[in-house]
């Protein structure tokens, strides 16, 4: 059975020939996904040279984060759907919150941003495929994104999406195309240099390299470094 390291390295490898594939050369961050996993996962992708990594869960992240050693430059994002009365937890523990769905909701992080005289980092979720099962905001909703990226007390970095689940390739590249193209509109419409988005969190463990392909500057990869996600006491 392959180690971490070794996997992590294997990532590292298609991520470089899916930009060779397609000709960008941006970094590419690895977010290492560790929901269900116990802290000796995340000692261990760090100890394998990756920083960053990700939970989908305030508890069960709340539970993990005091376990851990001391590991300087580690990145802690929440990846996964955040709850309005979950914010403030959320915000003691985490360093992102990569998947702000709604305006409420980066209302309710700015807020606590401005309390503190702070910017939180986030990234906005984009339900780019459609499915109703998915939080997001509508692709065609600019209003409501350019209204996020103006509020004081976040400092909007980037979007994210989710890749339909179980769809063929095609419509896989789409969903992550429609992204890349929100960005770009998004960034016109800003033009002050200071609000620019700049990240493009898309891309899983079975869609990662196609998401490189179409531009992706993140990938959040669980199964793929840590194998079957197991069942977190």
């Amino acid at each position: 059975m392959s180690t971490i390291a070794e996997r992590l390295s294997q990532v590292r490898d298609n991520i470089a020939a899916a930009q060779a594939y397609s000709g960008v050369r941006h970094k590419v961050t690895i977010v290492a996904v560790t929901k269900t996993h116990d802290p000796e996962a995340i000692i261990n992708i760090y100890n394998a040279g990756n920083t960053v990594i990700g939970e989908n869960r305030v508890q069960e992240a709340a539970d993990k984060f005091p376990r851990l050693p001391h590991l300087p430059g580690l990145v802690k994002r929440m990846v996964g759907h955040l709850q309005s009365n979950k914010v403030n937890r959320a915000l003691e523990i985490f360093d992102t919150i990569d998947a702000v769905d709604s305006v409420k909701l980066a209302d309710k992080i700015a807020s606590r941003g401005r309390r503190l005289g702070t910017d939180t980092p986030v990234l906005l979720e984009i339900n780019t495929s459609g499915e109703q099962s998915k939080f997001g905001f509508n692709p065609e909703d600019d209003q409501a994104l350019l209204a996020c990226c103006s509020l004081a007390g976040i400092a909007v970095n980037g979007l994210m999406t989710v890749g339909p689940l179980g769809a063929d390739p095609p419509e896989i590249r789409s969903a992550f195309a429609l992204l890349r193209r929100i960005k770009e509109d998004l960034n016109q419409q800003l033009r002050a240099e200071s609000l620019i988005i700049k990240v493009l969190s898309m891309g899983m463990s079975s869609d990662y390299q196609i998401a490189v392909e179409e531009g992706s500057t993140m990938v959040r990869l669980g199964t793929t470094l840590f194998g079957p996600r197991k069942e977190y006491p």
